[in-house]
């Protein structure tokens, strides 16, 4: 890793191998430092140094690149730092990998987590993507001071799904003690779910093939008759 910091939350920063944190200055910080951490790591670079920020999965997505841009537009430092954001695999992707291919058509993604988001706006896109039928990727499903918030979720959900729609669960996709499971949405249990679980819930066409969760983009529909003649 060509720089001379490493910043970001410990949890990632001890995700890394021991080879890349050889030599390097190490920035972490624990939950709720995302704005400390990414100050620091301002401050570093304006000092002159080769600077990382790291994110679990994609740093766009959930992660800090966008507060690290909004930081630096606030502080008139757009232009004194340049700024490079580089792609990842997101949770997402990772997750969806594992179950097959759930998300081969359209599909909305939606964190749970209610620290930045008002809880009544959340509801309101989670019925919104249910009722236009669209697959659900759910972040952040559960924490421990935040547990009642699923099952009014699934709630919501059952009212625009068959009792049958099948939930693919995965809990730390491609990481160490990683966990796989499709049921249905009648079935979920929200006391196999965490922090760092991430659930896909089909939607209409969703089904299970042989032990893959599959949302079709409608080839086969489209061109059945050139498939079978």
């Amino acid at each position: 890793m060509d720089s001379e910091i490493i910043a970001g939350y410990k949890t990632y920063i001890d995700l890394l191998e021991t080879e890349m944190l050889a030599g390097k200055e190490i920035l972490s910080t624990g939950m709720m430092g995302e704005i400390r951490r990414c100050q620091m790591a301002i401050d570093k670079a304006l000092e002159g140094h080769k600077v990382v920020m790291i994110s679990s999965g994609d740093a766009g997505i959930y992660g800090m690149a966008g507060l690290v841009l909004e930081l630096l537009a606030d502080q008139g430092l757009s232009n004194k730092l340049e700024v490079r954001i580089i792609p990842g695999i997101p949770a997402l992707s990772a997750a969806a990998s594992l179950l097959g291919a759930p998300l081969m058509h359209d599909f909305a993604v939606i964190s749970l987590s209610d620290l930045m988001t008002p809880w009544e706006l959340i509801e309101s896109r989670v019925k919104a993507a249910s009722e236009a039928d669209f697959v659900l990727v759910i972040y952040n499903p559960r924490s421990k001071k935040r547990h009642w918030q699923l099952g009014r979720i699934k709630d919501i959900i059952k009212e625009y799904r068959e009792k049958d729609c099948p939930v693919g669960i995965v809990r730390n996709a491609t990481r160490n003690n990683e966990s796989v499971k499709i049921t249905t949405i009648a079935e979920l249990d929200g006391s196999e779910v965490d922090m760092l679980t991430i659930l896909i819930i089909g939607n209409s066409q969703t089904k299970v093939c042989d032990g893959k969760m599959i949302t079709p983009r409608g080839y086969i529909k489209k061109y059945k008759d050139k498939i079978t003649s």
